[in-house]
C-alpha cells in the first residue's frame, strides 16, 4: 500500500533500538532541533500555568469522533423558546398590520383611500397643503395638523374660497361625514369648523397624492418655486380666511419640492435597474466565472498566483501613487476642480489636493505592502503551502465549492422574514393620533396654528426625546407611549435581536460543517483513501444531531454583542449637536471596544466551531481549548492565520476590481465592440455598484471556503505537532510539503514497512 502524502524512512539499524520507545518530550525535541531552519515560524508556547498543558496522543483519535452526545442542550431549547416567540410577533405583525397603510394615503378617518368605504377614492387631499409644509419634513410621517380627505380625481383648477362671494355650492371637496348643501352652517363657519377646503390647487396625483401642478413643474423643467407660484396665479388661505403671502406659501411648499426630489432620484435608480438588469446579471455571472478560474488556478499553482497577486497589487498601488502625484504636480497651481451636482446636492473638489490625497493614501498602502513583504517573506512561503493543501482539501472534495450557496440563500430568507415583519409591525404603529392634528395645543387663541410647537413635536419621531416637562402635555409623546403599550416597538427590538441571531447561527451551520469536511480531510492518514464518504453530509448530520445548541450558544453571544452596538450608535446619532464631549469619547470608545470584541468572538467562535466538529464537546470547552492551543502557539497563528487571511482578502479584492472595471468600461461605452449594446442610464453608476456590491458577495461565498479549509487545517496541524512526534507509534498526519518545510519526518521500523 503507498501513501502519496506520507513518507516513510526505515532507519539504520543501530538506531533502530534508540527509537523504539522514545520518550514523548525528547522527540518532539528532536523533531524541532532536525526540523530548524528559516521557514521555521517560532517555537510554542508552553506555559501550562496560563495555557495548559499540550495535547497528548489518542491512539483511538482518528479524525471527527463519530460516537458523541448532544452538547449545549439548554441553549437548544432556550433557542426553539425564541423561535416559537418570533413566530408569535410575526403572527400578530401579520395579522394586524398593513403595509399598504406606508404606501397607500390614509385620511382622517384612518381610512386607506381606494380600498373598503373609500373604494373608487383612491387620491388624498389635503385641506390646507401650506400649513402641512410649514411642518418641516415631520409631516411625511405623522400626517397633517388639517384635515385630509379621499377623492376620486385631484382639482383641475386653482380655487380660493370667499365667504362673503362664494355659496355652498362652490364647496367642492368636504368631510365624508358632513353635507355642506344640507348644513345649516355658514360658508364662514364652515370654514372655520375645517368641514371643507378653504382653498385648492390645480394638482396632479403623485403617490397617491395630490400635488399641485407647479410643483411638478418645479421639479421636472429646473424652475424657481417662487416665480411659478406667481404665475399660476396660485392663492391660499387658513381656515379663518387669512391669506398666505408668497413667502410663507413658498416656505410651505418647498419641504414638497424637496420629497419630489428624493423620488425622482429613486425612481431613475429603479429605471436604470430595470434597464440594465440582464446586463448586471451577465457580469455577476462572469464575475463567478472568474472567481472559479482563480481558485482552479491557485489549485495547481499556488504559489505562483499567490506572488502574482502581491506583485499586482504592489504595482497597482506603486502606479497610483505615481500617477495622481504627477497630476497633483501638474495642476497644483491651477484651480481646477471637479463639480458633482444632483439637483438637490452640489459638490465642488479641488483637482489638485484630490489627486494629492488619492497619491498619499496609495502612497501609504504601498509602503505597508512592501513591508510586509520584505519581513514575512519567508512567512509568506508557508502560507503559500497552507493554501495548497486547502487547495488539495477542496480539490478533494469539490462539494464544498457549493457548500456557500445554501447558507447564503437561508441568510438572504433569514433577513427577508426580517424586513416582512418589520414592515407589517411598522404598519401595524402607522394609524395616526387625529386628535393631535387638531389639538389647542398647538393652536393660538385667534384658532391659527402655532407651527414652532408642531414642529417640536413632531420633530420627537426623528430622535429628540420628549423632556420631561412636555411628556404628559405632548399629545404626539403620548402616541409613541401608546405604541410602546402595544409592544409594537418591542416587537421590532425582538426581531431585530432574531436576525442578528439566526443570521450568525447560519453562519456558525456553514463553518463548522465546513471543518468537519476538513477535518475529516486533514486527519486521514492516506488521502484520499481514509477520506470518509460524503464527508460533507455527515458533517452537517452530526451538526443537526448533536451540536444545535453549540451553534445557537456562539450566534447568542456575536447576537448579543452586535445589539449593543447598535444600540451605541442609537445613543451616538442621539449625542450628535450636543455640547457634552465627554459623553461623546466615552460612547466613541465603547463603541471601538466592541467592535474589536465582536472581531475577538467570531474569530474564537470559528476556532471552536473547529475543534467541536472534530472532538464532539460542547461550546465552552471547545473555545477554551481553542484559545489555549491558539495561545500556546501565538507565534504561528499571528504569522500563518493571519497572512493566509491577508492573501485570501486580496484574491477577493482581485475578483472584485475585475468586475469593477469591466463593468465601467462597460456601461462608460469604452468597449468599441461592445458599445452598440451599451444603454441609455441616468446614472451608470448604479449597475456599477450593483455589479462590484454582488461580485463582493461572490467572491466572500467562494473564497469563504477557502479560508474556513486553511483555518481548520491549520488548527489540525497545531494538533498534531502536539499530539505526534513522528514516531511508529505516533506518526504525523500532516503532509509532506508541511512536513518540508519544518524539516520533520515520519520514521518506521523495518518489521512496520510491509503493512505501508
Amino acid at each position: 500500500m503507498e501513501s502519496k502524502d506520507i513518507e516513510l524512512e526505515v532507519p539504520p539499524e543501530d538506531q533502530q533500538e534508540s527509537l523504539q520507545d522514545p520518550p514523548p518530550e525528547k522527540a518532539r525535541k528532536e523533531g524541532e532541533e532536525e526540523g530548524e531552519d528559516e521557514f521555521d515560524f517560532g517555537p510554542a508556547v508552553y506555559d501550562e500555568n496560563l495555557y495548559g498543558k499540550p495535547l497528548t496522543y489518542d491512539k483511538n483519535f482518528k479524525g471527527p469522533i463519530k460516537d458523541r452526545s448532544c452538547t449545549d442542550i439548554i441553549c437548544c431549547l432556550l433557542f426553539l423558546i425564541f423561535i416559537v416567540g418570533l413566530v408569535v410577533v410575526a403572527f400578530f405583525a401579520f395579522k394586524y398590520g398593513d403595509p399598504r397603510l406606508l404606501v397607500y394615503p390614509v385620511n382622517s378617518n384612518n381610512e386607506i383611500c381606494g380600498y373598503g368605504k373609500q373604494l373608487g377614492k383612491p387620491y388624498l387631499l389635503f385641506f390646507d397643503l401650506v400649513a402641512c409644509g410649514r411642518m418641516g419634513m415631520g409631516v411625511f410621517v405623522t400626517g397633517c395638523p388639517t384635515p385630509q380627505i379621499c377623492v376620486a380625481a385631484c382639482p383641475t383648477e386653482n380655487k380660493v374660497i370667499v365667504s362673503l362671494t362664494d355659496t355652498v355650492n362652490d364647496l367642492k371637496y368636504c368631510k365624508d361625514d358632513f353635507d355642506a348643501a344640507s348644513s345649516s352652517k355658514s360658508v364662514e363657519n364652515i370654514l372655520k369648523d375645517e368641514d371643507c377646503a378653504a382653498y385648492w390647487f390645480k394638482s396632479q396625483p403623485l403617490i397617491n397624492r395630490c400635488v399641485p401642478s407647479f410643483l411638478i413643474d418645479v421639479l421636472e423643467k429646473g424652475k424657481n418655486l417662487a416665480t411659478e407660484i406667481s404665475n399660476s396665479n396660485a392663492n391660499a388661505t387658513d381656515a379663518n380666511g387669512n391669506p398666505y403671502n408668497s413667502a410663507v406659501m413658498e416656505g410651505g411648499l418647498s419641504v414638497y419640492g424637496t420629497f419630489l426630489k428624493a423620488k425622482e432620484y429613486g425612481e431613475k435608480i429603479i429605471e436604470d435597474v430595470v434597464t440594465a438588469w440582464w446586463m448586471i446579471l451577465i457580469g455577476l455571472i462572469l464575475a463567478m466565472i472568474f472567481a472559479l478560474i482563480w481558485i482552479i488556478i491557485m489549485r495547481w499553482i499556488a504559489g505562483f498566483m499567490v506572488w502574482f497577486t502581491i506583485l499586482a497589487f504592489i504595482s497597482l498601488f506603486g502606479f497610483s501613487t505615481g500617477w495622481t502625484l504627477y497630476q497633483y504636480y501638474q495642476l497644483k497651481d491651477t484651480d481646477q476642480s471637479f463639480h458633482i451636482q444632483f439637483s438637490v446636492i452640489q459638490m465642488t473638489m479641488s483637482k489638485p489636493k484630490l489627486f494629492l490625497a488619492f497619491g498619499i493614501i496609495s502612497g501609504i498602502i504601498l509602503l505597508i505592502a512592501v513591508l510586509i513583504l520584505l519581513f514575512l517573506c519567508s512567512r509568506i512561503r508557508i502560507a503559500v503551502s497552507l493554501i495548497k493543501e486547502g487547495s488539495r482539501a477542496v480539490g478533494t472534495m469539490m462539494f464544498t465549492l457549493i457548500c456557500p450557496i445554501f447558507p447564503f440563500f437561508l441568510q438572504i430568507v433569514v433577513i427577508g422574514f426580517w424586513l416582512t415583519v418589520a414592515v407589517f409591525l411598522a404598519s401595524t404603529g402607522r394609524n395616526q393620533s387625529f386628535e393631535f392634528n387638531n389639538s389647542s395645543n398647538y393652536k393660538y387663541p385667534n384658532g391659527t396654528y402655532d407651527y414652532d410647537k408642531i414642529k417640536g413635536a413632531t420633530s420627537q419621531f426623528f430622535g429628540q426625546a420628549c423632556d420631561n416637562t412636555s411628556l404628559s402635555a405632548s399629545e404626539f409623546c403620548s402616541f409613541l407611549k401608546n405604541q410602546e403599550e402595544n409592544f409594537v416597538l418591542y416587537s421590532q427590538i425582538f426581531n431585530l435581536f432574531m436576525m442578528f441571531w439566526l443570521v450568525n447561527f447560519v453562519v456558525a451551520l456553514g463553518q463548522m460543517t465546513l471543518a468537519g469536511a476538513f477535518a475529516s480531510y486533514y486527519w486521514a492518514f492516506e488521502k484520499p483513501k481514509d477520506i470518509p464518504a460524503f464527508p460533507i453530509l455527515s458533517s452537517l448530520w452530526r451538526c443537526f444531531r448533536y451540536h444545535l445548541g453549540s451553534l445557537a450558544f456562539g450566534a447568542l453571544i456575536i447576537a448579543i454583542v452586535q445589539m449593543i452596538r447598535l444600540l451605541l450608535e442609537y445613543v451616538d446619532a442621539k449625542l450628535k449637536g450636543k455640547e457634552n464631549p465627554v459623553a461623546k469619547f466615552f460612547v466613541k470608545c465603547l463603541k471601538c471596544c466592541f467592535w474589536c470584541l465582536e472581531k475577538f468572538l467570531k474569530f474564537l467562535n470559528k476556532n471552536a466551531y473547529i475543534l467541536i466538529a472534530a472532538h464532539g464537546k460542547n461550546f465552552c470547552t471547545s473555545a477554551k481549548n481553542a484559545f489555549m492551543l491558539i495561545m500556546r502557539n501565538i507565534v504561528r497563528v499571528v504569522v500563518i492565520d493571519k497572512v493566509t487571511d491577508f492573501l485570501l482578502l486580496i484574491s477577493k479584492l482581485v475578483v472584485v476590481a475585475f468586475a469593477a472595471a469591466s463593468s465601467y468600461f462597460f456601461f462608460d461605452g469604452r468597449i468599441e465592440f461592445l458599445a452598440s449594446f451599451t444603454p441609455s442610464l441616468n446614472f451608470y453608476v448604479v449597475p456599477i455598484v450593483l455589479v462590484t456590491l454582488g461580485s463582493y458577495v461572490i467572491a466572500s461565498c467562494f473564497f469563504s471556503v477557502y479560508e474556513m479549509a486553511v483555518d481548520t487545517l491549520f488548527l489540525c496541524f497545531l494538533e498534531d505537532l502536539e499530539r505526534n512526534d513522528g514516531s511508529a507509534e505516533k506518526p504525523y498526519f500532516m503532509s509532506k510539503d508541511l512536513r518540508k518545510i519544518l524539516g520533520k519526518k515520519n520514521v518506521i521500523s523495518p518489521s512496520d514497512k510491509k503493512e505501508f
